[in-house]
């Protein structure tokens, strides 16, 4: 699905870039095919999901 020359890595990688950003709706298509949500999840192009990677509450930093 990629254009890129040379293309993009695969789904697994970072390097992909965003084809159409929906951040209204917290989505974004990437150019491999993947979507990648705003809570870090991911579905990837062969139908894999990807859960979010989400830091724990007492890990967060809080606003003083």
């Amino acid at each position: 699905m990629c254009s890129h020359q040379p293309s993009c890595p695969s789904a697994d990688g970072n390097a992909p870039h965003i084809v159409a950003a929906h951040p209204e709706q917290g989505w974004n298509l990437l150019c491999d095919g993947a979507i990648a949500f705003d809570d870090t999840g991911e579905l990837l192009p062969d139908g894999r999901v990807v859960a979010p990677h989400r830091v724990p509450v007492e890990r967060r930093a809080v606003a003083a």
